[in-house]
């Protein structure tokens, strides 16, 4: 019966077969990849995390809007409460003086803790067993077989979790609320005040923006306009006039 054959570098192997004499190096380089796997791809690019190491409180948070992308923190409440996640973690990662790559991994698993409860619903109980897994693969282990792939040792694990159980898990339900239940839409306005064109013979400004009591406004400074009396004058002779002339008809009737 013929097999089939694949070429391999320096002879044949029937294909599908697994060539013999697998060596530790090639069973390293194959949990070197799984490992890789671990917390990847990063939450944030060196550079960002280089850019965001170099700046002051306000500038890792106005770097980090920009990179999450983040364009309604005054309106957005989610934004805001995300953005502050983020920036704590980062600040308190800096306080640890971890590196780079430090950074990078703990940023990651703020983004998987998030993402786990946002987009899988993982329950406290189930987000506490996940982060126990990972730390078990980026931490300290009882194996050191490979011990170079620890990215924390016992004391930075351990403040980790830490910092997680007052950061996350302790407001566990509030981030829960903040990610499925619907809010009502508040909306906000601008009350505008528009000053129109004041009448002809009209002061400007109004006595209550000058600061001045109305009595001493109207007394000193806009005494009654003389057309209000002129006016009245003439409506009292044209009224006068009326009079006598309703007056004489009366007069005529009572001699008729």
């Amino acid at each position: 019966m013929a097999t089939s054959l694949g070429t391999t570098p320096g002879g044949t192997t029937p294909t599908g077969l697994t060539p013999a004499g697998t060596t530790p190096e090639s069973e390293k380089g194959a949990e070197f990849q799984e490992h890789e796997k671990i917390l990847s791809p990063d939450f944030l690019s060196v550079a960002q995390i280089t850019e965001m190491l170099a700046e002051d409180v306000d500038g890792v948070q106005q770097k980090l809007q920009k990179f999450l992308s983040f364009k309604n923190l005054q309106t957005c409440l989610k934004e805001a409460s995300l953005l502050d996640y983020y920036v704590s973690g980062f600040l308190w990662a800096r306080g640890m003086d971890f590196s780079i790559i430090q950074h990078s991994k703990f940023m990651t698993l703020l983004n998987m803790l998030l993402h786990n409860l946002r987009t899988l619903h993982m329950s406290l109980e189930d987000s506490i067993k996940w982060l126990g897994e990972v730390m078990a693969e980026i931490g300290p282990s009882r194996s050191q077989k490979y011990e170079e792939w620890n990215t924390f040792d016992v004391k930075q694990a351990n403040a980790i979790v830490d910092y997680l159980k007052i950061s996350l898990f302790q407001h566990y339900k509030l981030y829960e609320f903040l990610f499925y239940s619907a809010r009502e839409e508040i909306l906000i306005g601008t009350e505008q005040v528009i000053e129109v064109v004041k009448p002809p013979g009209h002061p400007f400004p109004d006595p209550l923006e000058e600061g001045i009591a109305f009595g001493i406004y109207s007394a000193f400074i806009e005494p009654p306009p003389t057309v209000d009396t002129e006016m009245k004058t003439e409506i009292n002779e044209k009224l006068q006039i009326q009079e006598e002339a309703f007056n004489a008809r009366i007069e005529k009737l009572k001699k008729a």
